[in-house]
């Protein structure tokens, strides 16, 4: 019912209102804000408390991060620049010119290492950092390939140059030459007293005939013993060659004795050209068992191994003296070589001239007139004796083989 009548007039009764108004309820009004009222808070945008320490952490670890890598790369850099740095001066160093102001010598001894090496080349002022020519020959892979020897240093050698002579092996070369005709005593002297040469002499040593006239070349350091067996070696090597090739009625029994008529060949003439001639006159006489009355035998005889002095003539009366090796008393060869001879005599008593020639004597200009009956050789020596001037005492004796004697 309604208090007021409804405009139709009728009394008393309602408005009828949709069903779908009336279970929506009554119409919302609009509600505008007090024009005085303050606005409204928006929502809060602030982290929480939880939240800004996990900002913080996570600011702080990335800033770690950072300083740690920064300082690592720099680090590399730094490490990077002074590995340049290094290197480079390192190589001038090494290429630069050294403290050596001369010429001269420096000697590595076998089996020495880098290390003594550079301390020694410093020692000597060859080099100015023991250190910088060890990392130096070392980058070069040089290390090994260092070669014992005596070398010779340019003056003002780099480092690097001395690297490159060490490893060139090519040291400086010494030389010793035993000429034929020296006894065994007489080389051996000299490979005793050679300053280069190393170490004692070896107590087995060659006998007479057995050892190489030849010139050696050697390092310095090189030992004493190992020169007389090479000379010893190829001696004994040269003999075996040659006597493999003489002629098949050659009137020598053995080496020795071939090698004692070579010794003989070898004293008598120093002229290649008469070796064949002179071992063809002694072939001829042990053919037909004359004495082979040769003058280096009676020497050998009275001096031995050590050779007779420079200004000693043989007198006549040595020719008559009984020893062992003079062939003017004695038939055949002596016991044993007198000397060392050389290829050319050994070859040249291997295979003689054809010739019936028995006599020689000087002819006073450094070769020998050959004869084949005592009379020419006795008109051959008579004009030598024109020629030359005898001595105070006209006791001395032609150079000569053969002076009637059978």
């Amino acid at each position: 019912m309604t208090d007021t009548p409804s405009g139709d007039g009728q009394f008393g009764r309602r408005d009828a209102v949709p069903v779908s108004q009336a279970m929506a309820g009554p119409e919302p009004t609009e509600v505008r804000p007090r024009e005085d009222a303050p606005p409204a808070a928006a929502p809060s945008q602030e982290p929480s408390a939880n939240n800004r320490k996990a900002v913080r952490r996570s600011k702080q670890s990335r800033n770690q991060i950072v300083v740690f890598l920064n300082f690592l790369v720099s680090t590399i850099v730094l490490v990077a620049i002074a590995a340049v740095a290094v290197v480079y001066f390192g190589k001038q160093s090494f290429e630069a010119d050294g403290p050596n102001k001369t010429e001269t010598t420096f000697l590595v001894p076998p089996r020495t290492g880098v290390t003594e090496i550079a301390e020694d080349l410093q020692r000597r002022n060859l080099i100015s950092d023991a250190r910088i020519f060890q990392i130096g020959v070392r980058t070069y892979g040089a290390g090994s390939t260092l070669k014992a020897g005596e070398y010779a240093v340019a003056p003002n050698a780099s480092m690097r140059d001395i690297m490159e002579t060490l490893t060139s092996g090519k040291s400086i070369m010494y030389s010793l030459t035993v000429p034929e005709g020296l006894t065994t005593e007489q080389a051996l002297q000299r490979v005793a007293t050679h300053e280069a040469l190393s170490g004692d002499m070896p107590t087995d040593l060659p006998p007479e005939g057995g050892v190489a006239a030849d010139t050696l070349r050697f390092t310095r350091g090189t030992p004493r013993s190992q020169i007389v067996s090479k000379m010893a070696a190829d001696q004994q090597k040269l003999v075996d060659e040659i006597w493999e090739t003489r002629d098949p009625d050659l009137p020598v029994a053995d080496k020795n004795e071939f090698v004692t008529l070579a010794s003989i060949v070898e004293k008598e003439t120093g002229i290649a050209e008469e070796r064949p001639r002179v071992a063809a006159v002694f072939v001829n006489r042990l053919k037909k068992n004359m004495r082979l009355q040769s003058d280096p035998t009676i020497l050998y005889g009275l001096f031995g191994g050590k050779g007779r002095p420079a200004d000693r003539p043989i007198y006549q009366s040595d020719i008559q003296k009984e020893t062992p090796y003079n062939t003017y008393v004695i038939r055949g060869l002596p016991p044993g070589p007198i000397a060392n001879p050389g290829r050319a005599a050994l070859e040249a008593v291997a295979k003689p001239l054809q010739t019936d020639d028995l006599y020689f004597v000087a002819d006073g200009t450094g070769g020998h007139v050959f004869a084949k009956t005592l009379a020419e050789h006795n008109r051959n020596v008579a004009k030598w004796r024109a020629q030359q001037k005898q001595n105070a005492s006209g006791d001395a004796l032609p150079v000569q083989t053969g002076d009637g004697a059978q």
